[in-house]
């Protein structure tokens, strides 16, 4: 949104990863303006437990582009686990 509004051309990416069982948020990465200090913020919404309803209701700072990360609505991608372990045996 920043970067819309603005006509910039800066870019950034932006990732969350979801345990679909239990919709907690293990991760989030970021490359881009402004990562540092976006990161700390999602760092602390981690470390309290986070799920991806509680980024889903809340409410961005506009226009930023921190805001992207609690308006992330579609599944780009889904990892299932391996139906069996891999051993060495």
């Amino acid at each position: 949104m920043k970067n819309s509004i603005s006509k910039r051309v800066e870019k950034s990416t932006m990732k969350l990863v979801v345990d679909a069982e239990t919709d907690k948020v293990l991760g989030a990465a970021m490359c881009g303006p402004d990562a540092a200090e976006i990161m700390q913020g999602i760092a602390v919404a981690l470390k309290a437990g986070a799920t991806k309803a509680t980024f889903d209701s809340t409410v961005g700072i506009h226009p930023s582009a921190a805001e992207e990360f609690v308006t992330m609505r579609t599944l780009t991608r889904r990892v299932s686990p391996p139906s069996k372990p891999k051993t060495n045996l």
